[in-house]
């Protein structure tokens, strides 16, 4: 047995994040001398409107040993596909970034590169129609994977959900709580640290109630209580690439059965978006403060409304960024109180996720060696950097200059290494994957192509194909998605045969 075991492991706040936390924890440590409490107080409201997100999702899920039909029951969720983004590179154009490939590789060379040799040849044609995540979005069709037949077009679905974030919360609380997992309600008042070492030791409520802990991870949310107004570990700005700092947020009522994905688009000074739920539409405008006024914005969105609002208006100011250390001590940080990037390819709640699946691989004792917190700490920033840059290329790589913030956006100095991706594209039409990459290279490429930028070339090995062969496997490849979107049963059907809730129109 090792001596160093942790007796207590303390989250700071409930939301997302942190019963995200508590729900893995519980479940991984389980039957152990290792005691998960929570500390929340239904006083403090959480942010609350994340509600989408992207495929790996699926995994954490599945971990937990969660079954999805019920999990997109008591969430209210409907699937996502993809992300359409309008008026993105100019205003009357859109989109889709969609979960999946574009068609099938040949001989070990991408399939778009086929399609860019014969673009380049002047056969014009649309490059989003051989995904058949687009296709399905396209007409709002949904089913799950097929693994167990490899061959079929349907062994490459991937998909996200869409769900009301304080139900998830709800949902893995109720998980988390079966697996041993202590809440505690109450708001704490002081935290106690260790005078040599400065590690936080316990926390006291202002019912009186103190709470020891070997290790506390900090869901606390913007505030960082114990990661940045306890131990003063710092936040690194990064709004001179993101500039923008505010959001307001409003759910409405829904008049259509909901699309199998979320809508972004752009704004004067921002973007809005749009999220459908089985019992309602959430809806957000993002914006910089410096190009609009928090009044303009909250009517710009109310304006731009497909139902009723179903709330109040909920402003939210960020600075986009991440703290200095995210692991500092014996105090963790995630979600909010790691950093925020905003939502518009919707990372926040995956960002929790990795952080998580992070945390189990470098989970400590009491002795807290530093180099798996520095290991912790430099992958997670190289996570974080990886995020930026392609949420930076949404607002860089476009023709919008028709209001001060996007013609600001233009004068946006870009990283080294977006540059380089961006002009290995632009140069030769190449796209390489970084370890561990969050977004691949059916991203990459729905992204920069989408937004207007267009390789100079293309994989010379291609060149000694006829064109009548690169024309047949076109052809081939769009033919097996039209036949296989067609096939796909409507996410309607499909919502209501498997996982419809209670509260569904």
């Amino acid at each position: 047995m090792n001596p160093h075991l942790l007796d207590r492991v303390v989250i700071v706040g409930g939301g997302t994040a942190g019963w995200m936390t508590a729900a893995a924890l519980g479940h991984l440590l389980e039957g152990s001398p290792t005691k998960v409490t929570l500390i929340e107080s239904e006083a403090i409201g959480t942010v609350g409107v994340g509600e989408a997100t992207i495929p790996p999702i699926i995994a954490f899920n599945t971990m937990l040993g969660i079954d999805e039909n019920e999990f997109v029951r008591e969430t209210n969720a409907t699937f996502k596909l993809g992300i359409e983004f309008v008026d993105w590179f100019k205003k009357g154009e859109s989109y889709i970034h969609p979960f999946g490939d574009f068609g099938r590789d040949f001989d070990a060379i991408p399939f778009y590169q086929y399609w860019l040799h014969r673009n380049l040849a002047g056969y014009k044609d649309d490059l989003f129609s051989y995904s058949l995540m687009v296709e399905a979005c396209r007409r709002e069709k949904f089913m799950r994977a097929t693994p167990e037949r490899p061959q079929s077009a349907f062994a490459g679905i991937n998909y996200a959900f869409q769900f009301d974030a304080s139900l998830y919360a709800a949902f893995l609380r109720r998980f988390a709580e079966g697996k041993g997992v202590e809440r505690i309600e109450g708001r704490i008042s002081n935290v106690v640290q260790d005078g040599e070492s400065g590690h936080v030791r316990s926390l006291e409520l202002e019912s009186g109630q103190s709470i020891d802990g070997d290790f506390f991870i900090d869901c606390s949310g913007f505030r960082g209580l114990l990661i940045e107004q306890t131990l003063k570990t710092g936040y690194e700005d990064w709004r001179k690439w993101l500039p923008c700092d505010r959001a307001v947020a409003i759910p409405c009522t829904r008049d259509e059965f909901p699309i199998p994905y979320t809508r972004a688009t752009a704004r004067e000074a921002g973007w809005q978006w749009r999220i459908p739920l089985q019992h309602r539409t959430g809806n957000g405008y993002v914006y910089c403060s410096e190009f609009l006024d928090d009044d303009a914005a909250e009517q710009a969105l109310l304006s731009n409304l497909d139902g009723e609002p179903l709330a109040e208006p909920n402003r939210l100011r960020f600075v986009t960024g991440h703290r200095k250390q995210f692991w500092n001590g014996n105090v963790l940080a995630l979600g909010l109180a790691a950093g925020f990037m905003e939502p518009l390819e919707s990372t926040s709640i995956h960002l929790v996720q990795t952080s998580i699946a992070r945390l189990l691989t470098h989970f400590p004792d009491k002795r807290f060696n530093q180099p798996d917190i520095d290991a912790f700490n430099a992958r997670t920033l190289r996570e974080y950097i990886r995020v930026r840059d392609f949420l930076l290329l949404h607002y860089t790589a476009t023709q919008r200059d028709d209001t001060p913030f996007w013609r600001h956006c233009q004068t946006i100095e870009q990283p080294e290494e977006l540059r380089r991706r961006i002009a290995q594209f632009e140069q030769g039409g190449r796209i390489f994957e970084e370890p561990n990459d969050i977004f691949g290279t059916a991203s990459w490429l729905a992204v920069m192509y989408g937004q207007g930028v267009e390789p100079q070339a293309s994989n010379p090995l291609i060149a000694k194909l006829p064109m009548e062969r690169i024309d047949s496997i076109l052809h081939k490849v769009r033919a097996t998605i039209d036949n296989a979107a067609n096939d796909m049963p409507t996410h309607r059907a499909f919502i209501e045969e498997n996982c419809a809730s209670n509260t569904i129109l």
